[in-house]
Parts: C-alpha cells; structure tokens; sequence
C-alpha cells in the first residue's frame, strides 16, 4: 500500500518540478547580446603634423566598427586599414603594401559590464571608467577610459568619451604599421598628442 501510494505521487512530483523549473527559466531575464552598429560607430583622430611652416592638423577616421559584447563583458574591435579614410587620400597602395587593405593592424578589446547595460532605462546615462586594451604586434597595452553611455531605445546604447583622450605621438611613430602609415600620408613628424574621439552604438540582436 505504502508503495502504491508514493508511486501514485511521482508523476504529480515530476510535474512540480517541471512547473518549477519552467518558473525559474521564465522569470531570469535574458542577457542582452550587444553588438556594435557599423554604420554608426566610428573613431576620429586628430594628428598635428609637423612641417618647416608650423603644425598642420589633420582629422583621420576609422569608421564601420564592428564587434559584439561577450558573457565575460569583453567587447573586441579589430582595426583594418580599409576602414580609414587613408586609403582615399593617399589611392591605391604600392604593390609591396596592396596586401595590408585588410590586415588587422591592431585589435582594440573594452571591458564592460553587461549587467550595468542591461539595468539602463531608455533616457538614463552612466559614466564608466572602462580598461581599453591595445592588441599590437604581440604588444599589449592597458589604460583606463571613461565613457558616458546613454540608453537611447530600448535596444540601442550610444557611447562617447567622457573626458579628452590622446595618445602617445611619439609611441605611434616608433610602432612600424603606424609609422609606414604616416610616411604614405607625407607625415615625416607628428605632434606628441593624437587627440581621439568616440562615437559609437550599440545594438540588442
């Protein structure tokens, strides 16, 4: 009897659990998968050069960043030639160079908290000291970055900077892709700041 009777109780247990589990499921929200917006996430810098007259400045571009936030908030950016404006001032590369079009000359990683995205609502901003990360030539480079991020819809995020940023002139002419980059733009010296803005977007899909 004693069997019978648990017997008889298992499948409504089973169906609890079930119920429960479901329960859980149903009420854990779902982590946002960001994604940068190409055609709305760009980089400008500014480079002074320096000529025999005084210094010239000179805004350059990287446009159609693309890279997806992971589950660890690590968000990677590669970098490619032909996503700047230089290839448009300076024509067609030499044939030596032609191959360097769509090489990654650096790969930029920004750590972020998915969590603090997700609890934004629509209209609200946060500033963030986030650690932008430089990928070069098996080189690796940290430095902390504030950004204010603003939830614009309910699956868009706009980022820019939250206070100025430049970076080392005299660093870049010594690293070999920038400074051959330079040299085809007639850059023989640049100034010991590169000014760099962000503006860039976020998207839910």
């Amino acid at each position: 009897m004693l069997s019978n009777h648990i017997t008889s109780r298992l499948p409504r247990a089973r169906s609890l659990v079930a119920a429960a589990g479901a329960a859980l499921l149903l009420g854990t929200p779902a982590q946002a998968a960001w994604q940068l917006i190409p055609e709305q996430s760009r980089v400008e810098a500014t480079v002074v050069e320096i000529t025999p007259t005084g210094p010239v400045p000179h805004t350059h571009r990287v446009s159609q960043l693309q890279g997806t936030l992971g589950n660890d908030g690590t968000l990677r950016v590669p970098l490619r030639l032909r996503q700047t404006d230089i290839l448009e001032r300076v024509g067609q590369l030499p044939p030596l160079l032609s191959g360097l079009a769509d090489t990654t000359l650096t790969t930029v990683t920004v750590q972020l908290s998915p969590e603090r995205l997700d609890s934004l609502n629509v209209g609200e901003s946060i500033t963030e000291t986030v650690m932008l990360g430089v990928d070069n030539q098996g080189q690796r480079q940290q430095e902390p970055l504030k950004v204010r991020i603003t939830r614009e819809s309910g699956n868009t995020l706009h980022v820019r900077n939250a206070e100025r940023v430049a970076l080392d002139g005299k660093e870049l002419m010594q690293n070999q892709t920038a400074r051959t980059i330079f040299m085809l733009l007639g850059y023989e010296e640049i100034g010991d700041e590169v000014p760099v803005e962000l503006d860039a977007r976020l998207e839910d899909r």
